[in-house]
């Protein structure tokens, strides 16, 4: 691990501002000119109303130019190939800044909501979640990277020879695929989790893979300094938003702690995450 460290923050509003695409513009402009990783929007499907963190995400993308957007959403009742679809799109149109924090909803009451199906123990939702994963990916590389011909004298769109079935057959999804997006700038746009299922863990325990802690932003740094040297990779900050911007990071950056500049314009390049080979190719 290097010395510098990363930061992110989950970005939170509430009352009317909640549904303004202006002020939520704002928060992650905010975030980007302090040089953050990536910003995090929370979703549920209960609770308090709020808007559709995808589509959030995807209204602010064309507004900013280097910060990460990860948009959480419920696994638990939706479909992976929808949201393959989805982040994968969010990947165009940010050019390549796209992640996907995937949440469990063990509530019954959540349930109620779709009218479809009982939901089992968390730790059962978590496995249903490890195959929703691997779904994702797969769909994500259905398309080689260069399946796309667009020869216009032929008529010829794409070489099928370079679209593959996935043909995935769990015990909670059975999806033959391929996707009707073509395969995202980033490869794999960013999977993050509370449990280990994709490139990024919040924990609270250091583990394999790359780990960040999610903290109150009034965190003094000298504990920040230590966690890092732990072995947690960054942080998810929690709180205001502005003290995190013009206090917390100046100080990180004036000690040599993280960085003054974007040096990648991709998620996976901030977090120096290669981009994944495609398995089907």
């Amino acid at each position: 691990m290097g010395s510098q460290l990363h930061l992110a923050v989950a970005l939170q509003a509430s009352g009317e501002e909640a549904f303004s695409a202006r002020h939520w513009t704002d928060l992650v402009r905010e975030a980007e000119e302090a040089k953050l990783d990536f910003v995090t929007f929370g979703d549920s499907l209960g609770g308090q109303p709020g808007l559709d963190a995808v589509l959030t995400a995807a209204r602010i993308a064309p507004l900013t130019t280097r910060i990460g957007l990860v948009p959480t959403v419920v696994v638990t009742h939706t479909e992976p190939f929808h949201l393959s679809k989805a982040i994968a799109t969010l990947d165009y149109v940010s050019g390549g800044r796209a992640g996907v924090q995937l949440v469990v909803a063990p509530d019954p009451a959540d349930a109620r909501h779709f009218g479809r199906r009982s939901v089992g123990a968390e730790a059962e939702l978590w496995e249903e979640a490890g195959d929703y994963a691997e779904v994702l990916r797969r769909l994500w590389d259905s398309w080689e990277d260069d399946a796309e011909i667009r020869d216009v004298a032929t008529g010829r769109f794409i070489d099928r020879e370079k679209l593959h079935y996935i043909d995935f057959e769990g015990r909670w999804f059975k999806v033959r695929g391929p996707s009707i997006t073509p395969r995202p700038p980033q490869g794999h746009p960013l999977i993050a989790a509370s449990e280990p299922l994709g490139d990024l863990v919040f924990a609270d325990e250091v583990s394999d893979g790359l780990v960040f802690r999610d903290v109150d932003a009034g965190t003094p740094i000298e504990q920040l300094v230590a966690w890092h040297s732990a072995g947690f990779a960054g942080f998810r900050l929690h709180g205001d938003l502005q003290q995190i911007t013009r206090s917390l990071v100046p100080e990180l950056q004036r000690r040599g702690l993280f960085r003054t500049e974007y040096e990648h314009t991709t998620l996976r390049g901030h977090l120096g995450l290669a981009r994944p080979a495609n398995q089907f190719a």
